[in-house]
């Protein structure tokens, strides 16, 4: 195929896979699994790529070497005695102003206000994020895949997966990528072409994102303070989930029962005809997906929307599969109204809700004993998700705590004082969930877990718990916070709490 020669001071021209990439010198900042999927891509693109990071292990250094991309990592740089190892801020510009980048592609971990980034930008480098340069790349076989975005702070990746599966089932080629730890960059180069991609976006990732995207439709699930260390305040982190529906050429699907999103939807520059689509646990509207007696309903794509609905499941029906949390029967309805929006029928979203299951981690059962429930929900890794999660149980023995990420507990914990019997406080910033409690719930038994060998953690947790737990009560692990003070991640916080349930119990 021929290739469209540009110069490489037009980056606004670089468009096609098969465009004149060949040649250009770009920079990956960041070696998570974005990282290296960006310099995979740079290098089938023929670009001369520089990776810079704070650490590479070694077995995606390896992969780096294998492909010939050299790297620069801060913590291998090395050090005088008696000198200070170079930040990844001085000895990243440094190798930056001899490599001499064209572009800068950031890995959505690098906060704007990392001054390596403030380097960049005072150089007068554009910076684009991953998924700008995937968008770019998406005809690499041809017509390219629909995309369906959606954000939100709590809820993305259920909505992803659930999305994905209607449209499986429905017989099109789908993938889940973004943020759900897919890169979109793996879909474009899969020797197969997708119908859709269904592409989870976090904040970060909305951040450095341009107004060049034209998804077919998007959700914003909802609104709630997360990663304010990141973005410095909610009205940014606000901002930056509002991007989702830029350009949006067919359904831009808003939380009814969270105006902010409603809000995003009125303030967004959307392609001209573009609907907005709301969701909700009430009964909807002519444009609306919601729920009438126990039934799951769509009144926005139906053919005579003003008078009838489409039937789409019952709440009944979801809870027999594990899906009849409330915040959970919200993702449902995100989902399908996406599905519905690219062409899914109802009769096929009814079918497949039916063998859909939740991801590990989310309102997981773990096991009942005695009749008392234990619950691993440790992807709520935020006050929204532990709100939602901690509705769905009338009394409650809570573990929370671990990484804050800038917000508090205080509303989260007067909210649900009533319903808790006791807490079980984990984490390295427990003061601050200790001063919540004793704030608004100074009766209530608080049990602290000290921050120690991560290994005893969770057995010292169940231990606290069912000693105070009674017939009727649900354990349940809702941290609010991210676990990376004692965990690996979320999944490790939980399989350890998982295994430690079960040792108790002697199974």
């Amino acid at each position: 195929m021929d290739l469209t020669l540009i110069p490489h001071d037009d980056l606004a021209a670089l468009t096609s896979w098969h465009a004149r990439w060949a040649g250009l010198r770009v920079a990956v900042l960041g070696l998570g699994r974005t990282g290296f999927a960006v310099a995979d891509t740079l290098v089938d693109l023929g670009v001369s790529a520089l990776v810079v990071t704070e650490s590479a292990p070694e077995a995606q250094a390896s992969l780096l070497r294998a492909i010939g991309v050299p790297y620069v990592a801060a913590d291998e740089l090395p050090a005088a005695p008696g000198v200070p190892r170079p930040t990844l801020a001085e000895a990243g510009s440094a190798a930056l102003a001899d490599f001499g980048p064209e572009l800068v592609i950031v890995s959505p971990g690098f906060a704007p206000t990392h001054p390596l980034l403030g380097w960049v930008a005072d150089a007068g480098i554009p910076i684009w994020g991953d998924i700008e340069l995937a968008w770019r790349l998406r005809d690499r076989l041809g017509t390219p895949a629909e995309w369906l975005t959606v954000t939100g702070t709590n809820g993305k990746t259920t909505t992803v997966q659930l999305t994905e599966h209607l449209l499986r089932s429905a017989g099109l080629r789908a993938a889940a990528v973004g943020n759900i730890g897919v890169p979109v960059l793996d879909a474009i180069v899969a020797p197969e072409p997708f119908d859709v991609l269904v592409v989870e976006l976090s904040s970060h990732q909305l951040h450095y994102l341009p107004d060049t995207l034209t998804p077919h439709s998007s959700v914003c699930l909802n609104i709630a303070e997360d990663h304010l260390e990141w973005h410095g305040s909610l009205d940014a982190y606000i901002a930056a989930k509002g991007k989702v529906y830029a350009n949006t050429r067919v359904a831009c699907v808003y939380n009814r029962a969270d105006p902010v999103t409603e809000r995003l939807v009125e303030d967004a520059e959307v392609t001209e005809g573009a609907r907005a689509i709301g969701f909700g646990l009430d009964s909807p509207g002519p444009s609306d997906f919601g729920i009438v007696d126990g039934i799951l309903c769509d009144r926005a794509f139906g053919e005579d929307r003003h008078t009838t609905a489409l039937e789409l499941s019952t709440v009944a029906e979801l809870a027999a599969v594990g899906l009849g949390a409330p915040h959970i029967v919200a993702n449902v309805l995100a989902a399908s109204a996406l599905a519905r929006a690219i062409g899914v029928p109802a009769a096929s979203i009814h079918a497949a809700l039916g063998s859909f299951r939740l991801d590990r981690h989310r309102i997981e059962p773990v096991a009942s004993h005695a009749d008392v429930h234990w619950v691993d929900d440790s992807k709520a890794t935020n006050p929204h998700a532990a709100d939602a999660s901690l509705r769905a149980y009338p009394s409650v023995v809570w573990v929370v705590g671990g990484l804050l990420k800038g917000v508090e507990l205080d509303e989260l914990v007067q909210r649900h004082a009533s319903r808790l019997r006791a807490a079980v406080v984990i984490g390295v910033e427990r003061a601050d969930v200790l001063r919540a409690f004793a704030r608004h719930a100074p009766e209530l038994p608080v049990f602290e877990v000290q921050a120690g060998d991560t290994g005893q953690v969770m057995p010292a947790v169940v231990e606290r718990a069912a000693g105070v737990a009674i017939a009727g009560d649900t354990v349940l692990l809702a941290p609010a916070a991210a676990s990376m003070d004692q965990f690996t991640d979320y999944s490790d916080r939980g399989r350890r709490f998982q295994a430690a349930v079960h040792e108790f119990y002697g199974r």
